[in-house]
């Protein structure tokens, strides 16, 4: 038996580009981390009714990344952000600023932030979660972005972070093939003698969608306890086709609405990083934006989808790999359960 909040609202859009702000901000630094163990599409023949080619072909995911016992979300965010920090030359006493983007808390209270400051010694540190699923690490880019704009704070640490392995339910086949744990980071900070800068942002919400991509239980309307929710009413929950439409939809107006504001046309675009959630998605949205295969980074292959963490890891490993070059224009988009899309176009 499945749970469900009955709720209905208006599809809501907020839109901003750099001129609407005192001062610029950019990357100065990102980072990622991914837990250790390998499960293959292989391990997976093993646990349920499915083969590596009937994943591969349909998703284009080989293999995901499981967190041990004992790692949690605020574990795996650390280390992503730890190698942010480095990256950017400041230390976690150095931060102002820290979100962390998740849909996988350590607990529902305190906010897994408060556990990575606690791990990083982001001590000055105002500091707080937002779940806005795949598409929260641009909801956090967009916060943080408008806090040292205004100039609120100096140096922000936004963080994309998941162990989504603890909300699978490992015998549903369709959604057990999909989902991997993972942690991306990045520093943003004022820009200063034309050193990159975050160029625009659009976030979008569409409430009455919330059934399409959910976990049911373990909130307020169905806690878990031994009397409470059944164990796989705690689990993700996904009607695969109504999300594929509605992803490719929302992130293509994402896509192109971010490169308007930005102020550029598809074909500046030097890399398009979106959210790694299923080959398909990326190649249909590429056909709609008509932008050429070769400048889109993809690396769902190795991790499957991590939400949260998807485009923050993916951003990290393409500038550790010098896929990113000064001057370069980077667009992200994500789309995610709620329903929530993102996008935003950065100039590095």
């Amino acid at each position: 038996m499945r749970y469900r909040v009955p709720l209905a609202s208006p599809m809501s859009q907020s839109v901003s580009d750099s001129q609407s702000l005192p001062r610029p901000v950019r990357i100065a630094g990102t980072g990622s981390y991914v837990p250790e163990h390998v499960m293959t599409n292989h391990d997976l023949e093993k646990m349920v009714e499915t083969s590596d080619e009937w994943i591969t072909t349909r998703t284009g995911i080989r293999e995901r990344r499981i967190a041990k016992e004992g790692e949690f979300t605020s574990h795996i965010a650390s280390e992503a952000a730890r190698k942010a920090l480095e990256m950017a030359g400041i230390t976690g006493s150095d931060v102002d600023l820290l979100i962390v983007a998740t849909i996988t808390p350590d607990t529902l209270t305190p906010a897994t932030a408060c556990y990575v400051q606690q791990h990083i010694g982001a001590t000055h540190a105002v500091a707080f979660d937002i779940s806005a699923a795949c598409s929260g690490f641009l909801y956090a880019m967009e916060i943080a972005r408008h806090a040292i704009g205004a100039g609120v704070y100096q140096n922000a640490l936004i963080i994309g972070a998941e162990k989504l392995s603890a909300f699978v339910n490992w015998k549903d086949r369709n959604t057990c093939v999909l989902f991997g744990d993972g942690a991306g980071a990045a520093v943003l900070t004022p820009s200063t003698n034309g050193c990159g800068r975050i160029l625009s942002t659009t976030l979008g919400t569409d409430g009455s969608q919330v059934e399409l991509l959910n976990i049911p239980g373990g909130g307020s309307a169905c806690p878990a306890s031994p009397c409470g929710a059944p164990e796989q009413s705690a689990t993700l929950a996904m009607q695969g086709r109504e999300v594929f439409k509605h992803a490719v939809n929302a992130m293509r107006a994402a896509a192109n609405r971010a490169v308007e504001l930005a102020g550029l046309s598809i074909t500046e675009i030097d890399l398009l990083i979106p959210h790694q959630a299923n080959l398909r998605i990326i190649d249909a949205i590429l056909e709609r934006i008509d932008l050429d295969r070769e400048k889109v980074f993809i690396n769902l292959d190795k991790y499957g989808n991590t939400s949260a963490a998807a485009v923050a890891i993916a951003l990290d490993e393409a500038n550790r790999k010098g896929l990113i070059q000064p001057g370069n224009y980077v667009l992200l988009v994500a789309f995610g359960a709620g329903l929530t899309w993102a996008g935003a176009v950065v100039e590095w």
